[in-house]
């Protein structure tokens, strides 16, 4: 009897695991949601306000900004990598701690580069690199499933200030890229210089100044658009990747709890399968003994 009860006990205990592992998977679809409109919403915007400076840049026209000066020698720089503050969302996290890991060793090995600083979102991405024995300059935990544009203002005013002082040559920033509710990317993205996005993707509407004509009218002049426009354009830019990082979070999660329901009713089927086995196996055992004791006393 020890033994079924063994293993209805272990039955019993896979149910439960089982109701909030399907609780997580509901909550998490719940979250996905309202974090992929918010990310699909500010995708537009990104896209095309990013659109717009790199229409100013291929305009030729004679201005500049300082965010869009390159620095062909870098030698200060810093890592934003950006993880969760919980677990349970299968590869998520460690999909961007590898490959942050690979681009802190390599900003650390870039000649000329004098310091590196290490900042982190996240309590797993924390964890992990102070195990490894790396300990993040900055560490911030309340940028949530629902981040805000006000609280990454801040951290994108400070980087702004930083660069245009000079304190400041290169920032890259390691997060999970949303691309589809089926495809998810660890991506490490080099947000300073801005001077690259001339030369990135082409928008939705495809339209890059040709030929050294602007598409715009400047009023009052390009360069107080321009001191607007590039800060704006950074800073959304940012958004959209602590934006991508909530949602994939969400949609991970979401998987993973879906696939162990799966999984727990699959080995509750089993474990009830053996269960009935070993129940039937004790049930028959008491019945030949019953009939043993039954042909004894007969004799």
């Amino acid at each position: 009897m020890a033994k079924a009860r063994a293993l209805d006990k272990r039955r019993k205990s896979v149910r439960n695991i089982r109701k909030i592992t399907r609780t997580m998977e509901l909550i998490a679809t719940a979250r996905f949601k309202k974090a992929m409109d918010r990310a699909t919403a500010a995708s537009a915007y990104t896209r095309r306000i990013t659109q717009v400076v790199r229409d100013l840049a291929d305009a030729g026209l004679e201005v500049s900004h300082p965010l869009m000066e390159a620095r062909p020698e870098p030698k200060r720089a810093i890592l934003l990598v950006i993880t969760s503050n919980r677990g349970l969302c299968g590869g998520y996290n460690g999909n961007v701690i590898r490959a942050a890991r690979a681009r802190w060793e390599e900003l650390r090995g870039t000649p000329g580069m004098q310091d590196v600083r290490l900042e982190m979102c996240g309590k797993r991405g924390n964890s992990a690199f102070r195990y490894r024995g790396i300990k993040p300059h900055e560490f911030y935990t309340h940028f949530e499933d629902k981040p805000r544009f006000d609280e990454v203002e801040l951290l994108a005013n400070r980087y702004l200030d930083s660069f245009v002082a000079g304190r400041l040559d290169r920032l890259d920033v390691a997060y999970t890229c949303f691309q589809s509710a089926s495809r998810q990317v660890a991506t490490i993205e080099t947000l300073l210089p801005l001077g690259s996005i001339a030369d990135g993707e082409q928008g939705s509407t495809g339209s890059s100044a040709s030929g050294g004509e602007s598409m715009y009218e400047f009023v009052p002049s390009a360069e107080s658009i321009l001191e607007e426009v590039v800060p704006t354009s950074f800073k959304t830019r940012l958004f959209k990747c602590f934006l991508d990082a909530a949602v994939s979070e969400q949609i991970s999660r979401m998987v993973a709890m879906k696939s162990a329901t799966e999984n727990a009713g699959e080995l509750i089927r089993q474990l009830s399968m053996t269960y009935n086995r070993a129940r039937q196996s004790q049930i028959t055992g008491e019945i030949m003994e019953i009939i043993g004791g039954v042909e004894a006393l007969k004799k």
